[in-house]
């Protein structure tokens, strides 16, 4: 009888046991989201309040100073030198910095000038009827925010402490795409065994507890996630120090706009505030300059001529070899920003800066941060910062609250627990690779993230030492089992 041999079944190869990507980062990005939810978010919540009062100060600056800012409309306007020497004449000092034309017939016209009297970067504006050539008033000006609108704006950028403040604001915006970008991560991942759009978009309003609190915070989170992530941009781009790195790599990236050229010997000066109103332009000539050659008047008709159209900002020459720069000053949709040269003497254009031909990057660096400033679409771009200023500080609240909510029911601990430690530790050595080298580049290019980041890891060592030597001591018992179960119970954002 033939007996028939089976081949030997074949070893059933190992599982790997060794977790995915975000399984291994989600405890990184959930202890990173709570050390910045703890530390940096008062810094956020200080932004968000300030910005949600300068939503309000383009309006308020309309009211504030109306008698200024508006006149009766009548038959013609006076010569527009006119009522430059007009201006000279109430205010004899500083040197003559630009002039702001009617914008409309029941506007007046802001001759600015330097006046040592002011804070620096501030110059003192002097607003004539056009109609009349009658000095409304006197008001010092931070480009073209009036007093109160610059006192706001100075509140939300340096919480009128200088240079210093800033690092505030720029802390704020380092950290806040990178708390947006963990807690959206955390959340969508938390309810993807959940596909319908109401457990993404709205709160859970059966749940009680720490489980509603991290329902509002998590929803209202998302739903202005993208405005938050477009001021954490756009904040950055004027900051201090991460602003200068944005600054190199727009250059070598050609995405920054064209300047206009005002030297009339061929030496390529520019002017450098052409087209954008910037804050503190630079002064300007004696006055003679403006009524010398064609004139003031002679220079704005030919800037009108060649299509440019209010409001204009006209600033005088620097020198005897410069031309007068003419500019549009259109910054709410659509954008009119067009720039021209003019000879004083002969009237002549002998430079045009198109915005349509600057690069798509350069203009849309304009747009976003007129966005952020509320101005690009007026009052309905200020009522949608003002929602997600409320949102941000709304979504602040809730995750405090949610933090006190998650502390200990019995011991001596006020507050709950950190997500647990050793996050790191747990990585797999590819996966660690990738964290350092995006981390390094990331805090390099964002000084002030990068700086924190380290701190937090110091204190979180000092700490975490400090805990493990207390609680393994002799006489010392493990922490218990509720504060533990708080512990493994923190897997929300």
């Amino acid at each position: 009888m033939t007996t028939t041999t089976q081949p030997p079944t074949p070893p059933t190869p190992p599982v790997s046991t060794r977790p995915g990507v975000w399984a291994q980062l989600k405890p990184l990005v959930l202890r990173l989201h709570f050390y910045a939810g703890v530390f940096i978010a008062p810094f956020i919540l200080i932004a968000a309040v300030t910005g949600l009062i300068y939503t309000a100060a383009p309006n308020l600056e309309n009211i504030v100073y109306a008698d200024q800012l508006k006149v009766e409309p009548g038959q013609a306007a006076m010569p527009l030198s006119e009522q430059v020497a007009v201006a000279r004449q109430a205010h004899p000092d500083g040197d003559l910095v630009e002039v702001r034309p009617p914008v409309s017939t029941d506007s007046s016209t802001r001759v600015v000038f330097t006046d040592d009297t002011v804070p620096t970067d501030y110059n003192k504006a002097v607003f004539v009827d056009p109609y009349t050539n009658e000095v409304l008033g006197q008001e010092k000006t931070f480009g073209q925010w009036l007093g109160v609108r610059a006192w706001i704006d100075d509140l939300h950028r340096n919480l009128h402490l200088g240079a210093f403040g800033r690092n505030y604001s720029e802390l704020a915006a380092s950290w806040l795409w990178v708390v947006v970008l963990g807690g959206l991560a955390l959340w969508f991942t938390k309810r993807r065994s959940d596909r319908r759009a109401r457990r993404l978009l709205l709160p859970e309003t059966s749940a009680k507890g720490r489980r509603r609190t991290l329902s509002w915070h998590a929803t209202i989170g998302v739903w202005v996630a993208l405005g938050a992530l477009l001021l954490s941009a756009t904040g950055l781009t004027w900051s201090r120090h991460a602003g200068a790195n944005i600054g190199e790599i727009r250059q070598s990236l050609s995405w920054t706009g064209t300047s206009l050229s005002t030297s009339l010997d061929g030496s390529g000066a520019t002017d450098e505030h052409a087209g954008h109103a910037g804050h503190g332009a630079a002064a300007g000539s004696a006055d003679a300059v403006v009524t010398d050659g064609v004139g003031i008047d002679g220079v704005t008709a030919s800037a009108r001529a060649a299509g440019l159209r209010d409001p204009l900002v006209v600033t005088p020459p620097a020198d005897a070899t410069s031309a007068w720069s003419v500019s549009e000053n259109k910054r709410s949709a659509p954008t009119r920003s067009d720039s021209v040269a003019v000879d004083p003497g002969t009237g002549q254009v002998v430079d045009r800066v198109a915005f349509a031909d600057q690069p798509f990057m350069a203009k849309m660096t304009d747009w976003t941060i007129d966005a952020h400033m509320g101005i690009l679409f007026g009052l309905a771009n200020q009522l949608v910062l003002a929602a997600i200023a409320i949102g941000l500080i709304l979504v602040v609240v809730q995750g405090y609250r949610s933090w006190w909510q998650r502390r200990p029911t019995r011991g001596d601990r006020l507050v709950g627990r950190a997500p647990a430690r050793g996050t790191w530790r747990r990585l797999s050595p590819g996966v660690l690779v990738g964290v350092v080298v995006v981390v390094a580049a990331v805090g390099w290019f964002v000084p002030l993230l990068g700086v924190t980041l380290v701190a937090f890891l110091v204190v979180d060592t000092v700490v975490g030492r400090r805990a493990t030597s207390t609680e393994t001591g002799p006489g010392r018992q493990h922490p218990r089992s509720d504060e533990l179960k708080v512990e493994r119970s923190a897997d929300a954002p």
